[in-house]
């Protein structure tokens, strides 16, 4: 489906909302929670939950839009729902029930934020004089909240009718509980409805993600503070803060890397304010590798050098990951034993250098690829898809289809199983089975064909469906180690989100069939320490894995085509190609034309006509894109696509090669942009400007050939323009 029609589609989606979806989607996220976690509810909550559902119509909209709102506090005058009507009964209703309430003092900044500008300012010079009118809002809040007695402005925020929604932390609870996270509003069914998010039912039925009570209020009191962080003002960020040293310690899992992930979104907000010390005591808190890392920089910066040390050995002797590993290893050789450089600089710099011309820096990946390809090797991208694909489909049934796969709500991708760790353990007996098959290459193969022939497209959260990866996969099952894959996949299937991703860029396999992993490095590149740490896993595992650098060269060998195209209009979904040529450079020299008229099946607009001068009689005996196609693609060959404004022409030409089934595909190279970069200055960087400037012919401006011939007199400037460079 094209992106047009998609559009569409999702329009045609949300005009077909019901008036009401936003009350449905509120009676269905308390229907789940009722029905699966009853045991975490508390007897006040779960009567919410029927209070709430047989209140009238009306007062339950009113407040699942308020639920779907930003803030707490609302202005009833700046509130206009068609569907409910007037407000005035259900909002009656909702405060005597205690859903919405008159604003106190403890609601002062949010009173604020609902105010306007000028009802703030009115307030205030009522109150203080000198207060500006030239103010704007965000200085006059800061004035009242440092000036002001918050019960001042109680009584305005009653004559403006401001109301307060309730029970706002049931809601937040609920929620939690649905989705695992904290959620502003209920978009996400919205979205669903619209057909913009998938959601997912790999089994009938649901289990709860929160075993009893306690696990959900530890993990909820943990997850709340960290949006209240992220999402909150300045003041709510301080009170977050000021509770740290409040914070329970938690007893589950779950609860303990929320309260990591906080610990560290605290320690870095106080760094970053100059708060060291006090960062210190917050990543104490925590005891994740993030927070441990963090908080041996500071002992050093701060001068603990010997505290620092034993902070570091202990971790070196109890890391809980190769990562956490090579950080204590490096930093202690570093800081104590005079070593300059990190462990990632010392592999980068000793890694092999491959030379790969300069044009090809868009895309090194790629580049490399070819590089390999041109040596008689296989390669392939492999990085974070091989491996999560030949995962997902290996275990496949135990993933999403035996009895005990699980998810905890529709809208969750990934299977339960693997975010809580516990997959191998579940499911070790045909784990186990399944990774001793691997020596039998002939049946592996067979059965990961069956997965794909049966469940291609199937929407999943561990990998996306591509035909190209099973190839990938075929490959590294018929070369590498069965044993060495097993031991990764291993580790996959023990501590999933530690192996998700990191993986190296590439497979490469030579002549001898021997199967290789690459980490592609251009210069500039950094390698990060969470990419070595997964080389050396590889390599602890018996397979070959390398850090490859790339140094951009001009290559004088390296052939480019340099094309031009004529068409009937300028949007290439709509129009055809009416000529191509194309001029092979290679060694600083034109060593090669191609040029054709193209019938493009359709009538040549008049003012094309006078543009290029090309009309419906010329191109009536012309070939159709179909019979020049083969002759065009030798042409090119392995060659660099050059193009004045290169997207429209290779635009133009993938697309009439993906008419006819086939692939179009080929480095590019601007010479438009490259004339920006290396020629800057020059008010206009159009063809016929640049010609004039440089003195290149263009006799027959918008005619192919001509504009082509031109192009690649450009593409010689750039080249000698980018060896000088190189070679300074």
């Amino acid at each position: 489906m094209g992106l047009k029609s998609e559009r569409a589609e999702s329009g045609a989606r949300q005009r077909e909302l019901p008036t009401f979806y936003y009350r449905q989607h509120f009676l269905e996220l308390l229907d789940f929670v009722a029905a699966h976690y009853g045991h975490v509810l508390d007897p006040e909550q779960a009567r919410l939950i029927e209070k709430f559902r047989v209140l009238p119509s009306a007062p339950q909209c009113l407040y699942v839009r308020l639920v779907n709102r930003k803030g707490r506090v609302f202005d009833p005058r700046r509130m206009k729902y068609p569907e409910i009507g007037s407000l005035g009964d259900p909002l009656a209703r909702l405060a005597g029930e205690g859903w919405v309430a008159a604003p106190t003092p403890d609601d002062f900044e949010d009173v604020l934020t609902a105010l306007t500008r000028g009802e703030i300012h009115s307030g205030l010079a009522g109150l203080h004089a000198g207060v500006s009118r030239s103010w704007k809002k965000a200085q006059l809040v800061q004035f009242a909240l440092e000036r002001c007695d918050p019960a001042a402005f109680t009584g305005l925020a009653e004559s403006h009718g401001l109301f307060v929604q309730q029970r706002t932390d049931w809601v937040g609870f609920l929620g939690f509980l649905y989705f695992g996270e904290c959620q502003d509003g209920l978009s996400r069914f919205t979205m669903r409805d619209m057909g913009l998010v998938q959601t997912h039912s790999f089994r009938e039925s649901y289990e709860p993600r929160f075993s009893d009570r306690d696990e959900a209020l530890e993990c909820y009191f943990f997850a709340s503070r960290q949006a209240r962080f992220r999402r909150g003002s300045p003041l709510d960020q301080r009170a977050v803060i000021a509770g740290v040293p409040l914070w329970p310690e938690p007893a589950s899992e779950g609860a303990a890397e929320l309260r990591d992930d906080l610990a560290f979104l605290i320690g870095r907000h106080l760094e970053k304010e100059g708060r060291g010390r006090e960062a210190m005591d917050v990543y104490r808190r925590g005891e994740s590798h993030a927070c441990n890392e963090r908080l041996t920089r500071l002992l050093l910066a701060s001068g603990q050098r010997e505290v620092a040390r034993r902070h570091l050995e202990d971790t070196l002797q109890f890391a809980r990951s190769e990562e956490e590993r090579l950080f204590a290893a490096d930093l202690i050789e570093q800081k104590f034993s005079g070593k300059r450089t990190s462990v990632q600089t010392d592999v980068l710099r000793a890694a092999e250098t491959i030379r790969i011309d300069e044009s090809q820096s868009g895309s090194p990946e790629r580049a490399a690829i070819a590089h390999f390809e041109a040596r008689g090797q296989r390669a392939f991208r492999a990085e974070n898809t091989l491996w999560r694909s030949l995962f997902g489909t290996l275990f496949w049934h135990e993933l999403f289809t035996s009895d005990l796969s699980r998810l905890h709500s529709p809208f969750e991708a990934l299977p339960a199983s693997l975010n809580e760790r516990s997959f191998y353990e579940a499911h070790e007996d045909a784990i186990e089975s399944r990774l001793a098959g691997l020596a039998d290459i002939a049946a592996t193969k067979r059965r990961l064909l069956q997965v794909f022939a049966a469940h291609y497209g199937t929407s999943n959260g561990v990998f996306r469906w591509r035909k190209s990866d099973l190839e990938t996969i075929m490959a590294l099952i018929e070369t590498a180690s069965p044993q060495s894959v097993a031991t990764m996949l291993r580790n996959m299937c023990r501590d999933y989100p530690s192996f998700r991703y990191g993986w190296p860029d590439l497979l490469v396999i030579d002549s001898n069939s021997d199967a290789r992993f690459v980490e592609i490095k251009s210069e500039g590149d950094q390698l990060r320490r969470g990419q070595l740490a997964r080389i050396v896993q590889m390599r602890n595992a018996g397979l070959c894995a390398d850090v490859i650098r790339i140094r951009w060269v001009l290559d004088p060998q390296q052939v480019y085509v340099v094309v031009d195209v004529e068409t009937t209009g300028g949007r290439g979904d709509r129009h055809r190609i009416t000529e191509v040529a194309a001029v092979k450079v290679q060694g600083g020299m034109v060593v090669g034309h191609y040029q054709s008229l193209i019938n493009p099946q359709r009538p040549i607009p008049p003012g094309i006509t006078r543009l290029t001068g090309i009309s419906d009689a010329m191109v009536a005996d012309a070939p159709v894109f179909a019979e020049i196609a083969d002759e065009l693609q030798r042409f090119m060959g392995d060659a660099i696509f050059v193009a004045h404004n290169v997207n429209f022409d290779y635009g133009f030409i993938s697309r009439e090669y993906a008419r006819l089934g086939r692939k179009f595909r080929h480095a590019k190279l601007c010479t438009c942009a490259s004339m920006r970069k290396l020629f800057p200055g020059h008010d206009s960087y159009s063809l016929a400007s640049l010609c004039r400037r440089y003195e290149i012919a263009l006799r027959q401006h918008h005619r192919a050939l001509c504009d082509a011939e031109a192009a690649a007199q450009l593409l010689l400037l750039i080249n000698e323009k980018r060896a000088s460079e190189l070679r300074s």
